[in-house]
């Protein structure tokens, strides 16, 4: 259970507290986090979350306790979520290495499903590149078979029309 801390009859405002205890806090902040500009972003957001509820901190005894708190519990946060990134580098990198192999020349192919309309290029990339079956692209895409259906022979309309054009070009 959290300890509640005294109040006091008098509040000092927060402008004067925030002067006070800037420097504190990011030097609080700083030998937690080991960055200047992450101990200044911790000390920024333990402040704001401190001027949304002045009214109440302001008349703890030592409101400087409940800031320092916030720093603490921001400053491991931080922590977890950068070494969650750190963690996730080696997997991203094998995800970009494991990419599908596309043709040499498909680039200019690629472009135009890029430019078809939204779900008309993802039902092309699920079905020619991910080699899916149209009852799973319905699910991935939440429509029904006859959508999918629908949204690929109209991809494959514009994009015949896109390739005679170029045939015609060379």
């Amino acid at each position: 259970m959290a300890k509640t801390l005294p109040l006091l009859a008098v509040a000092e405002d927060f402008e004067s507290f925030y002067q006070r205890q800037y420097p504190r806090a990011v030097g609080l902040a700083y030998a937690l986090a080991g960055k200047r500009h992450l101990a200044e972003e911790i000390a920024q957001d333990a402040f704001i979350a401190g001027y949304r509820r002045w009214d109440r901190i302001s008349r703890y005894e030592r409101p400087e306790l409940w800031l320092r708190r916030v720093v603490v519990n921001r400053s491991t946060s931080v922590l977890r979520r950068r070494m969650t990134e750190v963690k996730a580098i080696p997997r991203l990198r094998a995800a970009s290495e494991s990419m599908p192999p596309l043709e040499p020349n498909s680039d200019a192919v690629w472009d135009s499903v890029r430019d078809l309309p939204r779900r008309q290029a993802q039902t092309v990339a699920l079905f020619y590149l991910e080699d899916l079956p149209i009852e799973q692209i319905a699910d991935i895409l939440e429509c029904s078979p006859g959508s999918v259906k629908t949204h690929l022979r109209r991809a494959r309309e514009r994009l015949g029309h896109k390739l005679h054009a170029w045939k015609e070009e060379l």
